[in-house]
C-alpha cells in the first residue's frame, strides 16, 4: 500500500511512455473491432487488411496526438478537458483515416477495414484512453485521500469557486482535507452528487449530516463568506467541534493547487466582522500621488504603514516615512526594500513635536502631500499622560499644518478619531483640538489667499487588528487560558478593516477641497461581549471565562460618530459623508492653543484638563479624576 501510494502521488511518467501506451491501445482497438467485425474463422486472412488499417489508424491518429498534445498530461491529475482534447483528436484522427482509407481503395485499390469497423475501433479506442486516464487518477484520489491525518471536510458551495476549492483539495497530496461533501443554500442542489461526493443543505439536517459523515473541517468558498454574518451556522458547527476554514479565491486558476490548500486558513473573527465593504475609485486617488512627494507620519503604526503599502502601489516619486518607534519602523524599511525596492523611501526617526527637526525634515524634503497618522491612541494612558497627549498629538499636529502651508504642500489629510466626538476622555478631546485647530487654519488660508494647502480630517472608529486594539487582546488571553476581560456586558464599539481605514484617508485626500471632517457610514455596532463569546468558540476552548473589570478611566459604553450638533452633507460616494461642526476664529484658536501646549509643560494634569474643557465645552470626563472639574463648573 505504501509503495502504490507513493508511485501515485511522486512518479510522473514521460510523454513518451504515455504515447506509446497510447498506440498500443489503439493497435489493440483496431484488433478488437476486427475480432467484432469478422469472425474469428475469417481473421487469418485478414492479417494484410489489419495490418494496413492499423498503420492507416496509428498514422493519422499520431498527427493529431501531436496537435492536441494528448500525451503531455499527467495521469494521475488527469480532468475532462484532457478527456475532451482525446475525444476530439480522435473523432478528426479516425475522421481522416475514414476519409483517407477510401481515397487510397479508390486511386490504388488497397483495402482497409471498412467504415463500421474503423467507426468501432474509434469507440473502442477513446474508451480505452479515456477509461486508463479516469482509473489511474481514481486510485491517486483514493490512496492520497486514505490518510489518517486528514479531516473530514464539507466544502460550503457548489458553484465554480467551491468547486475548484473541492479540486485543488483533492489533487494536491500534502493537504489536510479529505472531501466528504457540499454544502449548498440553493434547495435546487439538494440531494445532488458532485464529484462522487453528496450535496447537503445548509438547513436543520446540516449538524445531523455532519455527524453521519463524521466531519472535522468546514472549508468556507469566498463567495459564501459572506453568508456566514448573516446566518448563525458558525455557532452551530463550532459546537459540533467542527474547524472552519475560509479559502482563497480561486475562481480564476484552481490548477495552483499547492498555493490554493496552503492559503486556506482557519477562519478569524475579521472574517465575520463588519458590513458591505466601502468600494472606493482608486484610480482617482492614484491619479493624485503618481509622482508626488508623499510625507507619512506614525508610518510604523496600524494605520501609517497600511497608507505606505498603498501610497507604495501608486508610483510615487518619493515616500518620506517618519515615526519615533524605531523597531517598527526598522521593520518597514525591510519590507520596502522587499517589496518596493526601486521606490526611494528614506524611513526617518523622529518626534512631531520637535519643531526644528520637522521643519529641516520638510524643508530638505518638500513634500506635496502629508499623511498625518502619528498620535497617541490609547485612552486609559492619556488619562495618566495628560502632558504627552498634548505635547504629542496637539503640539505635534499644530507643528506639522503649520510647516504644510509654510512649505506649500498640496493636501495635509489628518487621521482622527470617533473619540474626538462629544469626548469623554483626554485622548479624544486631544484629537478634537487637532480638527478645531487643522479647520481653522483651513478656513483662514481659504478667506485670505495666503497659502494652496488643502486640509482634510478622516474620522473612523475602531481598526479590526490594530496595535493595542480589542482582537488582539482577546486572542492573546484565549492562547493563554483566559481570562477575557471585558469591561462591562452593555459596551458596543464600531469596527472597520486596517485596509478600509486606509482606503478612506487616501479618498477623502482625493475628493477633499479643504476644512472637511470626513466620516462614513460604518453600518451597526458590535457588542463587546458578543464579540469576546465568539471568539472563545472559534478558538474551540471550553475552559475560557468572562471576567468583566469595569469601565476605564474616561471610557464610554458606546462611541458617537457625530456630536449632537453637527449635521452631515452627502459627498459623491454614498458611503462618505462631510460633517457639518461648529467652526472657531483662527487667531482665538490658535493663541488659546498655544496656551494650552506651554501649560502642558508645568505637568498639571488637573490644570490643563480644565483648559482642554474650556476649548471643548462638550469634553466631559465619564468614569476619571477630572469628573469634579464638570462638577465645578455646574
Amino acid at each position: 500500500m505504501s509503495f502504490l501510494r507513493k508511485v501515485f502521488s511522486s512518479k510522473v511518467l514521460p510523454s513518451w511512455t504515455i504515447l506509446l501506451i497510447d498506440i498500443f491501445l489503439l493497435v489493440a482497438s483496431v484488433l478488437i473491432a476486427f475480432m467484432l467485425r469478422y469472425s474469428f474463422e475469417m481473421l487469418d486472412n485478414l492479417s494484410p487488411l489489419m495490418v494496413r488499417t492499423v498503420l492507416l489508424a496509428v498514422g493519422c491518429n499520431l498527427i493529431f496526438f501531436y496537435v492536441f498534445h494528448t500525451y503531455s498530461n499527467v495521469l494521475r491529475l488527469s480532468s475532462f478537458s484532457d478527456v475532451m482534447h482525446i475525444f476530439v483528436s480522435l473523432t478528426i484522427g479516425y475522421g481522416v483515416a475514414i476519409i483517407s482509407s477510401m481515397i487510397v481503395q479508390y486511386a490504388a485499390g488497397y483495402e482497409f477495414a471498412s467504415f463500421t469497423g474503423l467507426m468501432i475501433a474509434y469507440v473502442i479506442s477513446f474508451l480505452f484512453m479515456a477509461t486508463l486516464r479516469m482509473t489511474i487518477k481514481m486510485i491517486n484520489d483514493t490512496f492520497n485521500e486514505d490518510r489518517k491525518e486528514a479531516y473530514n471536510t464539507f466544502v460550503y458551495g457548489t458553484k465554480e469557486a467551491g468547486v475548484n476549492i473541492a479540486k485543488a483539495i483533492r489533487m494536491n497530496k500534502e493537504n489536510k482535507f479529505h472531501l466528504k461533501g457540499f454544502v449548498a443554500d440553493d434547495p435546487a442542489m439538494r440531494g445532488k452528487v458532485m464529484m462522487g461526493v453528496n450535496v447537503y443543505m445548509n438547513d436543520d439536517s446540516l449538524i445531523e449530516n455532519v455527524r453521519k459523515n463524521s466531519v472535522q473541517a468546514m472549508i468556507v468558498s469566498p463567495a459564501k463568506a459572506d453568508k456566514l454574518k448573516e446566518t448563525d451556522v458558525v455557532d452551530r458547527l463550532i459546537k459540533e467541534d467542527v474547524n472552519i476554514f475560509l479559502a482563497p479565491d480561486v475562481t480564476e486558476d484552481w490548477q495552483g493547487t499547492s498555493s490554493t490548500t496552503r492559503s486556506i486558513r482557519s477562519i478569524q473573527i475579521e472574517d465575520l466582522l463588519g458590513r458591505d465593504p466601502i468600494k472606493i475609485n482608486m484610480q482617482k486617488i492614484a491619479s493624485h500621488l503618481e509622482g508626488k512627494r508623499v510625507l507619512i507620519t506614525g508610518a510604523a503604526g496600524s494605520i501609517g504603514s497600511e497608507i505606505m503599502r498603498q501610497v507604495a502601489s501608486f508610483n510615487p516619486y518619493q515616500l518620506i516615512l517618519i515615526d519615533q518607534a524605531e523597531t517598527p519602523l526598522h521593520d518597514i524599511r525591510l519590507e520596502l526594500k522587499r517589496r518596493w525596492s526601486e521606490l526611494e523611501a528614506p524611513t526617518i526617526v523622529a518626534d512631531i513635536s520637535n519643531q526644528k527637526r520637522m521643519e529641516e525634515i520638510f524643508d530638505s524634503y518638500r513634500p506635496e502631500y502629508v499623511f498625518h497618522a502619528a498620535a497617541y491612541k490609547h485612552v486609559p494612558m492619556m488619562e495618566d499622560n495628560v502632558s504627552e497627549a498634548i505635547q504629542n498629538n496637539v503640539k505635534g499636529t499644530k507643528i506639522l499644518a503649520d510647516l504644510s502651508v509654510k512649505y506649500g504642500v498640496e493636501r495635509f489629510v489628518m487621521v482622527s478619531t470617533d473619540k474626538a466626538v462629544n469626548p469623554s476622555n483626554v485622548m479624544g478631546c486631544s484629537k478634537r483640538i487637532c480638527e478645531i485647530y487643522v479647520q481653522a487654519l483651513a478656513k483662514k488660508i481659504q478667506k485670505d489667499r495666503s497659502a494652496r494647502t488643502q486640509f482634510i480630517t478622516t474620522r473612523f472608529g475602531n481598526v479590526l487588528g490594530s496595535n493595542g486594539s480589542v482582537i488582539p487582546l482577546f486572542r492573546k488571553q484565549i492562547e493563554a487560558g483566559g481570562p477575557v476581560t471585558v469591561t462591562h456586558p452593555e459596551i458596543i464599539r464600531y469596527f472597520m478593516t486596517i485596509p478600509e481605514a486606509c482606503q478612506l484617508v487616501l479618498e477623502a485626500g482625493s475628493m477633499g477641497k479643504g476644512g472637511e471632517i470626513f466620516i462614513f457610514d460604518m453600518g451597526e455596532p458590535v457588542k463587546i461581549l458578543d464579540l469576546a463569546k465568539k471568539m472563545i468558540r472559534l478558538s474551540g476552548r471550553q475552559d475560557v471565562k468572562i471576567e468583566f473589570t469595569g469601565l476605564r478611566h474616561g471610557e464610554k459604553l458606546y462611541e458617537e460618530l457625530l456630536a449632537t450638533r453637527e449635521n452631515t452633507k452627502p459627498t459623491s460616494h454614498d458611503k462618505i459623508m462631510i460633517a457639518d461642526v461648529r467652526e472657531y476664529d483662527y487667531d482665538d484658536i490658535s493663541d488659546d492653543i498655544d496656551a494650552l501646549i506651554e501649560g502642558s509643560y508645568m505637568f498639571d494634569s488637573m490644570r490643563t484638563v480644565g483648559r482642554m474643557k474650556d476649548l471643548v465645552p462638550e469634553f466631559k470626563s465619564l468614569n476619571s479624576p477630572y469628573s469634579v472639574l464638570d462638577n465645578e463648573a455646574k
